[in-house]
């Protein structure tokens, strides 16, 4: 029998909370802070990644393109 608590299930259609401006007032169940939802990406990895994956992807393809037509 799985013990699940309340405060923690999740559901698809219901709104996010808003953004937490009054903390002690909402304190058993706050929202997130303004810091956390404004804060801006300046270190994230997405600019890499979009061009990293793409030439792995590519570079894969010709090692094996390369190699199953050697071995042919």
């Amino acid at each position: 029998m799985e013990n699940s608590d309340a405060k923690h299930t999740e559901e698809t259609n219901k709104p996010h909370k808003p953004i937490e401006h009054d903390y002690a007032h909402h304190q058993a169940d706050p929202g997130p802070s303004p810091q956390a939802v404004k804060e801006k990406d300046i270190n994230g990895a997405a600019v890499i990644l979009r061009w990293l994956i793409p030439l792995l992807v590519i570079a894969l393809l010709v090692y094996w393109l390369f190699f199953k037509g050697a071995h042919s």
